[in-house]
């Protein structure tokens, strides 16, 4: 008779291990210091801005005021600077971004694929201060000499273009954004690329397709879904930006429109200079109200752009 081994009374997937319980707790008391810190930090500028809103409400909004003498402040110049600059740079940036991203996935030879890959990555790398130094010592001067009296000449009768050159402005700051938002979407972009079926682009090839016809009508369709998703998250990194944007825009409370020459000021910018030098508890609640919408743009931004992404996912099968 053949003796049969034996086994334990709870199937092997019930059985209990300390290294499983010690798992789930790590996990689990990551997940609960994420959502306390992120509870913490809605609270604190949420209870910060309550004066300020208490006392302009949704006036602060459509308010342009910005006066420390009289106590009155409003955020409508600087949610202005905030759009224009993020979508002027989001202009520029995203034709850029995709098509660096369809060269190294489509058409770059593969000793170029790594490295050009890797500088790109290594860009968005770069602190933000060392960016917007640059923009002071190098990006401004050449701008106001070269490119700001170009546009000047040859578009000086749209009044966004109009003005004299200036080394701090607004089109020092949106180009900041645009070299800050390329990386980040062009990596995004190449592992989307990189995810469409290779049978479907060989076989269009196969066809006669030319490789132009194979991106336009095969590869970019099959990751558009993906693509708006990185270019909202581009766009909530360059909403969010500070320090850069502060150093090259000139902190100014006017409004962008006027002139892209002219300096102006960010929401984002305009705490990070003003925060410190807080003259009454309203006027640094009035900050803490810009970080409130700040706050909420940021987060519909990204929440639209994760609800995005999780239909591509779901319409690809799991590949991107």
């Amino acid at each position: 008779m053949s003796v049969q081994p034996a086994t334990s009374s709870l199937p092997l997937t019930r059985r209990t291990r300390f290294g499983e319980i010690g798992l789930r707790g790590i996990c689990g008391a990551a997940v609960v210091i994420l959502v306390v810190v992120i509870a913490m930090l809605i609270w604190e500028v949420a209870h910060g801005a309550w004066l300020s809103f208490s006392t302009f409400g949704l006036g602060f909004i459509t308010s342009t005021d910005w006066n420390v003498v009289t106590n009155q402040f409003g955020a409508l110049y600087l949610l202005e600077g905030t759009l224009l600059t993020s979508v002027f740079a989001l202009i520029i940036a995203v034709p850029t971004a995709i098509a660096i991203g369809l060269f190294l996935s489509e058409l770059a030879p593969r000793v170029l694929r790594t490295p050009v890959g890797l500088m790109v990555e290594l860009l968005a790398a770069i602190p933000s201060v060392i960016l917007g130094l640059w923009g002071i010592v190098v990006l401004g001067p050449f701008v106001a000499t070269e490119v700001e009296p170009w546009l000047n000449q040859h578009l000086g009768f749209i009044p966004l273009f109009s003005g004299y050159p200036s080394n701090a402005g607004v089109l020092p700051a949106c180009l900041i954004l645009t070299i800050m938002m390329i990386p980040i979407i062009a990596s995004i972009s190449r592992e989307l690329f990189n995810s469409v079926p290779s049978e479907l682009k060989q076989g269009a090839l196969a066809l006669g397709a030319t490789r132009w016809e194979v991106m336009r009508q095969i590869a970019i369709p099959q990751v558009s879904g993906g693509l708006i998703a990185a270019v909202m998250l581009g766009f909530a990194r360059a909403i969010g930006e500070a320090i850069a944007v502060a150093q090259v825009i000139g902190s100014h409370n006017a409004s962008p429109f006027g002139s892209i020459f002219k300096p102006a000021a960010t929401m984002a910018s305009w705490i990070a200079t003003q925060f410190n030098g807080t003259a009454t508890d309203l006027q640094r609640s009035s900050l803490y109200y810009l970080a409130v919408i700040l706050l909420v743009i940021s987060l519909v931004t990204n929440i639209a752009a994760q609800l995005i992404v999780n239909r591509f996912r779901k319409r690809i099968g799991g590949r991107a």
